[in-house]
This record gives C-alpha cells, sequence and structure tokens, in this order.
C-alpha cells in the first residue's frame, strides 16, 4: 500500500500488500517482500532485502552504510529472512568486502536500539534484546538469545540455543546450549529450560550437561578435556557440534565459572 507521504525509489521492488505508513524513506536496490509492514520514519537503504511478514518498528534504519574505516563503497546487501520483528531505532548496518552481506534470519526479534553491525550473520528463531551492541562480524547461531545491553566484541561467534545474562561483555565465543552470566562472562550451566521448550528430552538435556562438566569442571585444559569427551562420550549431533565449535573457536571460548 503506497502511503503518499514516504519516498519510495522507483527502482525499489517492493510487494503489492507491503504497508508503508508516512514518512519512510526506501531507496533504489530495495526489495521488500509480501505482507511485511514498514512503520512511519523508517529509512530503508540501498541493498537491503527484507522477506515476508516482517514488521520494522518506527525509526529504524536498514542497510545504511558501516562504520568502518576500510569500508570504500563496495556493493553489499543487507538479507532479512521471514517473519522477523525489527523493533524501535534498531540500526542494521550493510556488508563490506569482508563477507559482502550482514544477514538476520527467519523468525527473530531485534528489539528497540539494538544495533548490528556490518557482516554480522544472526541465525533463525534468535531474540537480540534491548539496545545490544554487535560489533563486526559476529555471528550468532540459531535459537540464540541476549540479554538487554549486551556487547559483542567483532569476530565473536556464539552458538545455538544460548542464554546471555543481560548487560554482558562477550568477548569470546560462547559454545551452544549454554547459559553465560558473571563478569568477566563465564558458563553458569546448561541452558535446560530454554532446551525443554524446544522439546530436548531429559536424556539429551543430560547427555548435554555431562559434556560440559568435562569441558569445564573437570580441571583439564581444552584440548584434553575434548580428548576425554571423545573418548568417554557416545557420538551424537549435540556432542559433536559442542567439540567442532571449540576446535573451530578462532578467539577461544569463554572461561567455567571456578576459573575466575
Amino acid at each position: 500500500m503506497k502511503q503518499p507521504l514516504a519516498y519510495v525509489h522507483p527502482e525499489a521492488q517492493i510487494a503489492d500488500n507491503v504497508v508503508i505508513e508516512p514518512f519512510v524513506t526506501i531507496d533504489k536496490n530495495v526489495v521488500i517482500e509480501a505482507g511485511t509492514r514498514i512503520g512511519s520514519n523508517v529509512s530503508i537503504l540501498e541493498g537491503a532485502h527484507i522477506g515476508k511478514n516482517c514488521k520494522i518498528f518506527p525509526g529504524a534504519v536498514i542497510a545504511a552504510i558501516p562504520q568502518d574505516l576500510k569500508f570504500q563503497g563496495e556493493k553489499s546487501i543487507v538479507k532479512i529472512g521471514d517473519n522477523t520483528t525489527i523493533r524501535e531505532c534498531v540500526t542494521v548496518n550493510r556488508g563490506t568486502a569482508a563477507k559482502g552481506v550482514t544477514r538476520i534470519g527467519d523468525n527473530c526479534l531485534i528489539m528497540a536500539y539494538a544495533h548490528i553491525a556490518h557482516d554480522c550473520e544472526i541465525g533463525s528463531n534468535c531474540i537480540i534484546t534491548n539496545a545490544c551492541q554487535l560489533a563486526g562480524e559476529v555471528v550468532v547461531d540459531d535459537f540464540a538469545i541476549l540479554g538487554g545491553m549486551s556487547a559483542v566484541h567483532q569476530f565473536v561467534h556464539i552458538g545455538k540455543h544460548v542464554m546471555i545474562q543481560g548487560g554482558s561483555l562477550i568477548g569470546k565465543d560462547v559454545p551452544p546450549y549454554v547459559k553465560a552470566g558473571r563478569l568477566p562472562l563465564a558458563y553458569v550451566g546448561v541452558n535446560s529450560i530454554g532446551l525443554r521448550r524446544r522439546e530436548y528430552s531429559n536424556e539429551k538435556i543430560n547427555e548435554i550437561q555431562d559434556i560440559y562438566r568435562i569441558l569445564y569442571q573437570s580441571g583439564l585444559n581444552n584440548s584434553e578435556a575434548i580428548e576425554r569427551i571423545e573418548a568417554e562420550m557416545p557420538a551424537s549431533r549435540e556432542r559433536d557440534e559442542i567439540i567442532l565449535f571449540v576446535r573451530n573457536s578462532k578467539r577461544g571460548i569463554m572461561k567455567g565459572y571456578h576459573q575466575g
């Protein structure tokens, strides 16, 4: 529905049933798919691709150029999946030459005043709570929840089904299925409540807890702990995901609570 008080570039590709409220700006090279609603005073700039049935609330800015001094005006995009909600005054910057795309998956909730920097990759079913700040090239896997006012260092990887305490400073990778809190950020247990809500069995949750007891509570270093997990724990999807995450971590994983 074209709003006469909005500016829509003639080259923008807007589905017929998209709702555009007053004072919206939509630039060229923008795609907005069916069922999406764009609130007043939203700016959707060049390179945005927004999926079906999204809700973008007033004041959000999507696909502004990166806040990266290495950016040289290269072509890049923001890709937002279906059924994602972006609340008031969220900013999502487009990619750089590093990856070329900033990506947010399906069914996400990005709460007010959050910032998602260039080349970030947010999975599906994630919740990024109010005023979270994500630096460049952060990866957040499916079903992760970041508590309000958390700050994530560039290049950090946050695993799937993670729950992070509000106000956290996240400078190390956070492996999947855990809760993280305290200062400095540390392992504080398995996200058992979140896993039960997603229909993980008690047996599977116990298996994940046993893995993290070895990793974080056995007194072994990470390499020794991974060797013990492989030797003692039967192969499973969850076991192998944790092992692969730790081995592939470039920044190193966060410490356990007993390690100070």
